[in-house]
């Protein structure tokens, strides 16, 4: 069984990664899993055979790696952030913090949810973030 891991809050490079992400598959929807290292969310996993459109994103979770991932992300070409029905139905398969992204992208369009759909506070932490190799990627 995989541990729970206490998420704290995402690093404000992995944010500006999503959000980007996200400019950058406009009007398709981006998508992704959510890595946490010590609490924080500061990878976003990119699922081989995920489809998307301009109405939705599929995540492919047969291509999941053995990791545990926290949650998800994806973008809504629209600038409604709140999850639909097949969203709640992801939320449920893919961990407890779930970033939805909406049109047109910037710091204040988006907003986390809990596996049930429910908003829940997610702070954004100056950190700095490391590779694989314990390098500073800035």
């Amino acid at each position: 069984m995989k541990k729970k891991v206490e998420v704290r809050g995402i690093a404000r490079d992995t944010l500006d990664f999503i959000l980007e992400a996200s400019k950058s598959s406009y009007p398709e929807e981006f998508a992704g899993l959510l890595e946490a290292k010590d609490g924080i969310i500061t990878d976003v996993l990119l699922l081989p055979g995920t489809e998307s459109s301009e109405s939705s994103a599929v995540l492919k979770l047969f291509m999941m790696p053995n990791i545990s991932a926290v949650g998800s992300v994806h973008s809504h070409p629209s600038s409604v952030v709140r999850p639909s029905q097949a969203d709640l139905h992801m939320f449920s398969k893919t961990g407890t913090h779930h970033i939805i992204v909406g049109h047109p992208y910037g710091r204040n369009n988006w907003k986390c949810y809990d596996g049930s759909g429910q908003p829940i506070s997610l702070e954004v932490l100056d950190i700095e973030l490391e590779d694989e190799f314990g390098e500073d990627l800035l």
